[in-house]
């Protein structure tokens, strides 16, 4: 799995111009399923996300998680993140997951991150969405499950 991580003061998925997740403090997720992701990957990124200390402390240090500042996650599937462009200019996709699979992925996903107590928000999964956001900081990190980067 990969997903771009984006810290946010506010964020919001739009559908055919209406609104259908929003969050205010928190995550946008934009979430992509590889075609060999397990279960061992979906776990691997539902810790490692919430863990992520990238939320500042009193000293103003980056040392807090989405966890700890009660923040929420705006989860958004994001198949376009195993495009792959190192061969010629239409990237291919080919290594993204079939998308009936991919859904139960990130269905799963969002489930076990409210499992932990987050207030989770969604997309909705194979539709053309709007996607805004207020990145703070900005802050934006990389986390791929099969460590790539």
């Amino acid at each position: 799995m990969r997903a771009v991580v984006q810290r946010v003061s506010q964020a919001r998925v739009l559908v055919d111009d209406r609104e259908i997740g929003a969050i205010q403090q928190g995550l946008l997720v934009l979430l992509g399923v590889g075609e060999h992701d397990t279960d061992a990957d979906l776990a691997y990124m539902v810790h490692k996300i919430a863990s992520l200390r990238i939320f500042e402390d009193a000293d103003g240090r980056m040392n807090r998680s989405v966890i700890d500042v009660d923040g929420s996650i705006l989860a958004v599937s994001q198949f376009t993140l195993y495009g792959d462009v190192r061969k010629g200019r239409r990237p291919s996709f080919v290594s993204a997951m079939q998308p009936d699979s991919a859904k139960q992925l990130f269905d799963r996903f969002v489930e076990e991150s409210r499992a932990l107590g987050m207030c989770v928000e969604t997309g909705q999964f194979g539709a053309m969405m709007q996607v805004e956001l207020i990145n703070d900081g900005p802050v934006t990190i990389l986390v791929d499950s099969k460590k790539d980067f």
